[in-house]
């Protein structure tokens, strides 16, 4: 992709990469205009609505008191589910079970990361470990299908594995670090298309994949927001939103209180994320998820347009990637020269395969029309 014929919003530095992005005449996207009519209106990130978190809270506890926990709470190792557990036990008062998922791609840094906060905090922690003959097919067939979107299989079990578990134990509220601090503007479609779109993680394995997924845990947008909503009482709460949260000041807190070790960049706790995210993504597509991270830290003032064009300029990571694709290569158990050969395939968008983005388009209008989605979609 040729950076020279990019357009870039005059606000953020999403651009032209995302093809579905408006301007109006002064250059700003409609990422932007969207923050500033839909978003920055409802929200603030001073924590004035730190008292309504305290009544959620005390709801919590309440609803929970004879239960061995309050609610589930998923850890990766990174800043913000780091940070959520802790405001969670520390602040809050609340009695979460942690809950990880172990898709094979670890860090030992994200591991070091969890035990630190888990074992400081006194805390459960419960660990599922995906099973990896499956999880190694269903990587390898995303790989082969050619799409951008290669972190769908890893995404979609993390958040399959514990609605699915907290469904199961009957567990009713789930906290997650979701936040619109941080994540304002969501990676566009284009980029990083819905993890949670089961008809396309099945489309894919069954063209490319070779054993049958029949311990991977499975759980599509309807089921986690319809039945388990409405049929099973369970609520999603994303207690960052009522709070101050300023990522830097999160994150120098959890060094002060738990030796946490910062990671180079968002998402980079699983070594395929970094790989996928630093390199394969960025060189392949010319889509770099760092566009969309860093325009949401502008428009809640915690980075300089400046700063974030500056560090967009300088590749995420070059020196070691040699290192990585042996690393992943021999991880899936295929040559580094397999792998560059995979690099090297036709690209391929989401729409190449069946998927339910039609019904996901209508539901997700739904939401923003009624108030309980403000980001972009697209």
């Amino acid at each position: 992709m040729n950076e020279n014929k990019l357009i870039v919003c005059s606000k953020t530095v999403m651009d032209t990469t995302d093809p579905n992005i408006v301007f109006n005449k002064e250059g700003e996207s409609n990422y932007y205009t969207n923050f500033v009519n839909n978003i920055s209106p409802f929200w603030k990130n001073d924590g004035s609505n730190y008292k309504e978190l305290e009544k959620i809270s005390d709801k919590i506890k309440k609803d929970s008191k004879n239960k061995d926990f309050d609610c589930i709470i998923g850890i990766s190792g990174g800043v913000d589910s780091s940070y959520l557990v802790y405001l969670a036990k520390e602040v809050l008062g609340l009695r979460p079970l942690i809950y990880h998922v172990d898709a094979g791609w670890n860090s030992q840094l994200a591991v070091s990361n969890i035990e630190k906060i888990v074992d400081k905090l006194n805390l459960d922690l419960h660990t599922d470990v995906i099973y990896w003959p499956e999880m190694k097919d269903l990587q390898l067939s995303f790989f082969k299908s050619q799409v951008p979107h290669l972190d769908t299989p890893q995404d979609h079990a993390f958040f399959s594995s514990m609605y699915n578990y907290a469904s199961k134990y009957k567990v009713k509220y789930i906290l997650n670090g979701g936040n619109f601090s941080t994540e304002c503007i969501r990676e566009p479609l284009e980029w990083h298309y819905h993890a949670s779109d089961l008809r396309q993680i099945k489309d894919i394995h069954s063209k490319f994949g070779k054993i049958k997924l029949s311990k991977f845990p499975t759980a599509d947008i309807f089921k986690y927001k319809i039945y388990y909503r409405f049929v099973k009482n369970m609520r999603v709460i994303q207690p960052l939103n009522y709070i101050k949260y300023i990522k830097s000041e999160a994150i120098d807190l959890l060094v002060k209180k738990f030796n946490w070790k910062e990671y180079s960049h968002k998402h980079y706790e699983s070594r395929f994320t970094k790989f996928y995210e630093g390199y394969w993504l960025l060189n392949k597509f010319g889509y770099d998820k760092r566009k969309a991270h860093y325009s949401s830290l502008i428009l809640t003032n915690q980075m300089t347009r400046y700063e974030a064009l500056k560090k967009i300029s300088i590749p995420p990571f070059e020196d070691e990637i040699d290192d990585d694709f042996e690393y992943v290569a021999n991880k899936l158990e295929i040559s580094v020269n397999d792998l560059k050969q995979l690099m090297k395939g036709e690209n391929k968008s989401f729409r190449d395969y069946k998927s339910n983005f039609v019904l996901i388009n209508i539901f997700t209008k739904l939401l923003r029309f009624i108030g309980l989605e403000k980001r972009i979609i697209q």
